[in-house]
């Protein structure tokens, strides 16, 4: 076959992927039908679970533009391959962004097409395609892949998704071709190959669901066991697995289903809504959203709507609700996309359109817009760019719909382990044919019992028994007020070592509280003041400002805006008036919004001239009128008015923004000199300040010339007011939980939609970050005017700028430089934290991929972060080895609850449709509730793996040996083994519940380790010796022969009790009464106890095994009923487990070694193995070794403990395993890093041969 050549899908993308082209192959599927026929049908669900051999088995390799199926590989770590089916069409044209209208006359006469048509196009869609000339018709190649269509480029020679109008579209051209709107037939055009504007997730039948769970591995080797047990007639514990795996298979449809129909249900909600569509004739059209398409002009009503698509705002401005996206309810203003044309510098201000990057003129899909504004009767207008899956809320529903596979450990341990028992079958299976052929055994028996040595070694009954540890947590879980959808996670939250928290509504409480203010007077700071709303700061400036400076607006009689804002304007008690539509319509945009004093602050009337308040003489009213207003810009961390009093003759600019930036704006005269003091000590409380400035402005300046005045001529020689201080209050939980987390060695990072200052000052507040550490600010920039990506390295003095002091929407920042000295002393600090922005985080990204793992190894706060952004935070994490939990509260938190090995939402509603786990209390709490029963579910499936393990072996050793003498076990012998003891042990084993704190130690990740191997294999040769040993001593008795009904090796003992043989019973036909099988099965049942209570473990993951009552009464019970069963045999007993009387003296002698197997069995597992650790982690704690998660190089030293066990002790070093751990070691001697105080790293154009970027320091 030829070579196979490389070709991408979402090409440098996250979603990228490896493209082959293949068409099937008639030869090929001859051979694969013969092949499903002579295996019975094996090779069918061969090649259903490996979709790649399924192609190449089928298919010939060929070029894409040929090709009927293609196969898909992403190219991430997990290598995951997808077949997908190429479908064709004819259309009138092939680019859906052709402006003209196809032409269209008579039905296209082709059954491929119409076949295939009929699959791709709804009924609106085939009406059209009825209008098509054959001549005219354009065949139209595509595949559908997780919920997006990939249609055949001609000039690419390759499949490519449509983006819409969001592909190097200028804002000119937007303005200038695609403001008048499309056609009917244009639309019904693109329609053909975008499909319908829906965000659809589609609730999978019963019947697939059962059919894709039925065909699990698991399932169809017990059913293979299923039918050899029958042809053996063993059908007792073939009734018990099947209705076991009934119970199973029942359960997750129910579960899997409830998740399809919840996320459904999410999805649905406001999806489908009537809309008004602008025509090029300007005539107004109503319609469904699910018609929209790409260059649509929609018309928003003024009375708001759930936006049905991602849209650019042509005219008009829309106050919109961005909660489902950035989790923050703050409500945004949009503005219109500027013409260039109609601009002052022409194109020179012209850009290329983006979505992300010009969002402020966005209105993305799933958001709320709660009102429009518009002037003198024009319409808001948007224009439609992104529909269905391609919009943001599709992108959002498809990470949580196809999220990137977990890696666990231990499931592909388990994976492996189990493939080593066949290994061992196998082994089982060629000593059964050679030694059945050997004693001419009959054919059919050798089959029977070669493939029954098969079902022995790889236990059908293991998925039930490690499904067992985690509906018990399960259970627990709900107790503890958390619900799973997911229940195999449970197991991965016993190995999370980080948790990623949002900030609002999950650390902290939902807004913001004054806590006071201070004013300043005659250049100094006056006392803190607590009340605001007093007759005496009526009519100050400082309240003025308070009340005027801010772009609040009213929704339904309702004040709405930015929290902050919000939050300072109901503390001065003030009203807001806004002008009316009908006022706004007659009018312009310069219409004030008028605030005044409710009535109830009214003083009376006074003639007093205070040189502190500045009172004039009353009017009859005092209102005071937003004139203009300098929205808050991110960079300037400020934002102004200008205001004028009614019945003054001049205006005031006021202005409020971070202190160091509204300090450096005023007269030096007017900032008190203990002004960084202040700040210092209300920052270090943990304060949130904002600094307030006023100016008057001359007479001359009229309401219409400060429409045009800049902003930098207003904001400029200001008076110094004062600062309000204000709280974000943590949630009472928060800290104790952040501490219990830390001692635990579990690491803890923020990841919000709120700005850096604030979620740096939460995270110090909180004790995410402790006082004694350091912060790095990373602040990346993009390439700009040929210049490099870069990161300028701001080390923030935590003493006293830990705080946001800027408004809410703050993003600049501005720190203190760390000047002391040349930085030597802190360069070589070990407790630091890097933080950064979206922003930033996109840059590094894109630019610095070798730079990305060393800054999320010591990242703690991630601010400003997109709902996709987040997802690739968790990613990033996963991909240096952190086992991850992400806990969140809203929707736009569901694509990192989904991609998180452990999501823990607070929230009922968008967040738990993603998330495996909701809590029904909105405090973080729920996180080392959910790690405890986590730990102990996952050392329960350690222990039921073991223990599981440890019987097949047993009952294989014991069936090996008894098969040397043509024996076996009865049927009832296997019942009992299986049933009443190996199933009812399994299952109250599991009934340990979780320990009440969380501890510094981990627990392994994976079956695959020195300790976990030399317990097991320790007890696998411990139990063969030991059965060996009573096999052979049998043999050896004086009494010994070979056992037919006549037998009576009891006559000479010292029994009391006399079995009495039927004599005249005829011969055994499988030989399962003899003296081997007896003692081999009384040897074997101890030993199956003995290793349930040795690998029972307790703490410190677990209660203690005594407190599980129902195993200690179990194990009890069976250890009695068993002893008394062999010292003193009952007949109806032994008859119905086909055993026979042997002398009481070997009844002693089975009690001896059963004893001595024991205590060699206990001694070598809590000796050897639980001890050992023990005193190598009290020794590391003699020698002054702390646990502090803050420290990544403690997990070092604790990877090097565990190699010295490893290795019996002795103390040579291995590279952990983990790659974070590897990286600290690394960082941990690196003389450049953390990169040193005022330094900038730049990103060399020249790229390496394996594609990293060259990284430069400038110092």
């Amino acid at each position: 076959m030829a070579k196979e050549e490389k070709n991408y899908v979402n090409k440098e993308r996250e979603d990228e992927m490896e493209i082959y082209g293949y068409k099937q192959c008639l030869w090929k599927l001859v051979l694969v039908a013969i092949g499903v026929v002579c295996t019975g049908g094996f090779l069918l669900l061969l090649l259903y679970w490996m979709p790649e051999w399924s192609v190449k088995a089928t298919c010939t390799q060929t070029s894409l533009k040929e090709a009927e199926i293609v196969l898909l590989r992403t190219t991430d770590e997990f290598k995951t391959w997808f077949r997908v089916k190429v479908y064709t069409v004819f259309f009138p044209g092939t680019d859906p962004m052709e402006n003209s209208a196809p032409r269209v006359s008579k039905t296209m006469e082709n059954d491929e097409g119409a076949r295939a048509a009929q699959h791709h196009v709804e009924h609106r869609k085939k009406k059209f395609l009825r209008k098509i000339s054959e001549n005219k018709a354009f065949m139209v190649r595509y595949f559908e892949h997780h919920s997006v269509t990939y249609f055949w480029n001609n000039f690419l020679q390759n499949f490519k998704d449509l983006e819409g109008l969001t592909e190097g579209i200028s804002w000119s051209v937007i303005h200038s071709h695609h403001s008048k709107g499309l056609s009917k037939d244009l639309e019904e055009y693109r329609r053909l190959f975008f499909g319908a504007n829906e965000v659809e997730v589609k609730v999978p039948s019963v019947f697939k669901l059962l059919i894709d769970e039925v065909l699990n591995p698991f399932y169809i080797f017990q059913l293979f066991s299923v039918t050899v047990w029958t042809f053996n007639g063993y059908y007792y514990y073939g009734v018990a697995i099947i209705i076991m795996s009934v119970i199973s298979i029942v359960t997750t449809l129910h579960t899997v289903r409830k998740q399809y129909i919840m996320l459904h249900d999410m999805v649905a909600a406001h999806s489908t809504v009537r809309v008004s569509v602008c025509r090029p004739d300007n005539e107004i059209e109503e319609t469904l959203s699910t018609d929209l398409v790409p260059g649509d002009i929609l018309v928003i009503p003024s009375n708001g709507t759930v936006m049905p698509c991602d849209s650019v705002l042509l005219s008009g401005t829309c106050i919109v609700n961005e909660s489902m996206l950035t989790g923050e309810s703050v409500h945004q203003t949009k503005i219109n996309l500027p013409n260039p044309v109609k601009m002052s510098k022409g194109l020179e201000d012209d850009e290329i359109y983006s979505p992300e990057k010009h969002k402020r003129h966005t209105l993305f899909c799933g958001t709320t817009v709660i009102q429009t504004r518009f002037y003198s009767g024009e319409l808001v207008k948007a224009l439609v760019v992104r529909t269905g899956f391609g919009t943001t809320k599709g992108k959002l529903v498809r990470s949580i719909l196809y999220p990137k596979p977990t890696d666990f450990k231990l499931y592909r341990d388990a994976y492996f382990f189990l493939l080593c028992l066949v290994g061992v079958a196998g082994i089982g299976f060629l000593y059964t044919i050679i030694n059945s052929v050997l004693n001419e055994v009959r054919v059919g028996t050798i089959i029977i019992k070669s493939l029954d040595i098969i079902t022995i070694t790889v236990p059908p009954a293991l998925p039930a028994a490690l499904t067992a540890g985690i509906v018990f947590a399960q259970r627990r879980l709900k107790k503890l007020g958390i619900s799973c959808i997911s229940p195999q996670r449970i197991n991965i939250c016993g190995q999370l070592n980080l948790v990623c928290f949002d900030k609002t509504g999950t650390l902290t409480e939902e807004g913001l509280n004054i806590w006071g203010i201070q004013r300043v007077e005659d250049n100094s700071f006056l006392p803190s003041e607590h009340n605001i709303c007093r007759e005496a700061l009526v009519k100050s400036h400082f309240v003025a400002c308070m009340a005027a400076c801010h772009t609040l607006t009213k929704i339904d009689g309702k004040l709405s805006g930015d929290p902050l804002d919000l939050k300072i304007f109901e503390e001065t008690g003030w009203v807001l008036e806004e002008a009316t539509e009908e006022e706004t319509a007659l009018h312009n945009q310069i219409m004030p919004t008028v605030v005044r004093p409710s009535k109830q602050l009214y003083p009376e009337p006074v003639a007093v001239m205070d040189h502190e308040m500045e009172m004039y003489d009353l009017p009859a009213s005092y209102e005071i009128g937003i004139v203009r207003q300098f929205p808050f810009s991110s960079s300037l961390q400020r934002m102004s008015v200008v205001a004028r009093v009614l019945g003054e003759k001049h205006m005031d600019a006021y202005l409020k923004g971070a202190p160091e930036v509204v300090a450096n704006l005023c007269k030096a005269e007017t900032v008190p000199e203990s002004f960084p003091e202040v700040l210092k000590i209300y920052t270090k409380q943990g304060f949130r300040v904002i600094a307030l400035a006023h100016k008057k402005l001359g007479s001359r300046l009229t309401w219409h010339k400060v429409q045009n005045v800049s902003r930098d001529a207003i904001e400029s020689n200001m008076e110094f007011m004062g600062l309000i201080i204000m709280q974000n209050k943590l949630k009472p939980d928060s800290s104790r939980v952040l501490e219990e987390l830390r001692k635990a060695n579990i690491r803890t990072v923020m990841v919000t939609g709120d700005n850096m200052l604030t979620a740096v000052s939460v995270a110090r507040n909180s004790g995410m970050i402790l006082p004694q550490d350091k912060v790095i600010i990373a602040e990346a920039l993009p390439p700009k005017d040929g210049q490099t990506a870069k990161i300028h390295w701001l080390y923030a003095d935590n003493a006293s700028r830990h705080l946001d002091t800027s408004d809410t929407a703050s993003e600049f920042i501005d720190i203190k430089m760390e000047n002391k000295g040349s930085g030597d002393g802190l360069h070589q600090m070990n407790h630091y934290h890097f933080a950064m922005d979206g922003k930033s985080f996109s840059v590094v990204t894109e630019h610095f991929q070798d730079l990305l793992s060393k800054l999320v190894l010591h990242g703690t706060v991630f601010a400003r972060m997109a709902p996709d952004q987040k997802t690739q935070l968790v990613e990033a994490f996963q991909n240096i080895d952190y086992y991850v939990g992400m806990c969140g509260d809203g929707a736009n938190d569901c694509g990192a609850l989904k991609q998180a090995h452990s999501g823990i939402s607070l929230s009922e509603l968008e967040a738990s449709a993603a998330s495996p786990f909701t809590s029904k209390f909105s405090d973080i709490a729920c996180v080392p509730n959910l790690i405890r029963e986590g730990r102990a579910a996952l050392m329960t499936s350690f222990c039921v793996f073991k223990f599981m393990a440890l019987y097949s072996i047993i009952q294989y050793l014991s069936v090996t040996l008894l098969y040397s003498e043509l024996s076996n076990f009865g049927d009832l012998q296997f019942l009992f083994i299986d049933l009443a003891i190996i199933l009812v042990i399994v299952f109250t084993m599991s009934l340990n519940a979780a320990w009440k704190e969380l501890v510094p130690q981990k627990l392994p990740s994976g079956l695959i380790s020195p300790s976990m191997l030399f317990s097991v294999m320790s007890q696998i040769l411990i139990s063969a010796v030991f059965q060996i040993t009573s096999f052979l001593l049998v043999k050896q008795q004086t009494w010994y022969e070979v056992w037919t009904p006549n037998s009576d090796a009891c006559s000479s003992s010292k029994l009391n009790v006399t079995l009495e043989h039927n004599n005249t019973s005829s011969q055994d036909e499988k030989n399962i009464k003899n003296y081997e099988n007896t003692t081999v099965f009384f040897i074997s049942c101890f030993q199956y106890l003995i290793v349930a209570i040795v690998y029972s473990k307790g703490k410190p993951f677990r209660q203690p095994t005594y407190e599980n009552y129902p195993f200690m009464v179990t194990v009890l019970v069976l250890h009695i009923f068993i002893f008394l069963i062999m010292l003193y045999p009952v007949e109806v007993i032994d008859e119905a487990l086909e055993l026979v009387c042997v002398p009481y003296n070997w009844r002693i002698t089975m009690l001896i070694i059963i004893i001595i197997n024991a205590v060699a069995s206990f001694v070598t597992e809590i000796f050897l193995l639980d001890l050992t650790p023990w005193k190598l982690l009290s020794k590391r704690k003699e020698l002054g070794v702390s646990h502090n998660p803050a420290n990544n190089h403690q997990e070092v030293l604790n990877q090097k403990s565990k190699s010295c066990l490893s290795s019996f002790f002795s103390c040579g070093y291995r590279k952990p395993k983990a790659k974070y751990m590897y990286l600290a070691q690394e960082l941990s001697v690196d003389p450049d890093w953390p990169p040193k105080p005022k330094t900038t790293t730049e990103a060399n154009k020249n790229h390496t041969e394996n594609g990293a970027c060259q990284i430069i320091t400038i110092m």
